[in-house]
């Protein structure tokens, strides 16, 4: 048996563990308790692709599974948390089932990218792993900043953010990929100014400091996006 071969679907697989675990801890403990289990599952996420790069044991059942794992993990959880989110600010029975839009929109825009073989320097739409992080640091910054706190006791406001980022995640947006091919600061400006607001961001709000980092991600690169065009057409 070939044993390097399962090594990256086992990292896989534990991305998979760190959602379903994440999704029970949520539900018995409180939405806070999510972020931990999407930080695990994304180093694992990282992992299984840069092991099957670096043992040569990329397949097609491991891209299938990744996708797989990535739904439960950076779709369902997040829709759990906002679920919990919603449904400890409000009376409304039904309204926190809107939150599992997330979770039907996280399955298409996987589904959309395993077919797609653009989106290599730029991904079209939101990614899954930055919309889970996203949502899922969402308590950390209520904690930290009294008057956000106060915006996540609306259920209408956390309404407002499930509709706007399961439309991001499918919606026809480049966003940059934040791939190296060199380290030139003219080819890659972008992506060191979405790294240097990011860590800037993070070093001064810690974990509260993500939904910070990942809306600065989005803004620059629609930023990029609309200048590029601007160039093409002068």
């Amino acid at each position: 048996m070939n044993i390097k071969k399962h090594i990256p679907n086992a990292l896989t697989c534990l991305n998979l563990l760190s959602g379903m675990i994440g999704i029970y801890y949520v539900i018995q403990n409180g939405a806070i308790y999510g972020a931990y289990f999407i930080f695990a599952a994304a180093i694992f996420d990282f992992l299984d692709g840069f092991a099957a790069r670096l043992l040569k044991v990329q397949s097609a059942i491991g891209k299938e599974l990744d996708s797989l794992a990535d739904l439960v993990t950076f779709g369902v959880l997040p829709a759990f948390i906002l679920f919990l989110m919603i449904q400890n600010t409000t009376t409304i029975w039904f309204l926190p089932y809107f939150a599992f839009i997330i979770g039907i929109q996280s399955a298409l825009r996987l589904a959309n990218f395993n077919i797609d073989e653009e989106q290599e320097d730029r991904f079209i739409g939101l990614p899954t792993p930055a919309n889970a992080l996203f949502i899922s640091t969402l308590p950390f910054l209520g904690i930290k900043l009294p008057w956000f706190q106060g915006l996540l006791e609306n259920p209408y406001y956390i309404l407002a953010i499930t509709f706007l980022f399961a439309y991001l995640l499918t919606a026809a947006l480049p966003l940059l990929a934040l791939k190296f091919k060199n380290f030139e600061w003219s080819d890659n400006k972008w992506r060191y100014l979405t790294l240097i607001f990011s860590a800037i961001s993070i070093m001064i709000l810690g974990i509260a400091g993500i939904p910070m980092a990942i809306l600065s991600y989005i803004c620059l690169s629609v930023l990029n996006h609309f200048l590029d065009k601007n160039e093409e057409k002068g």
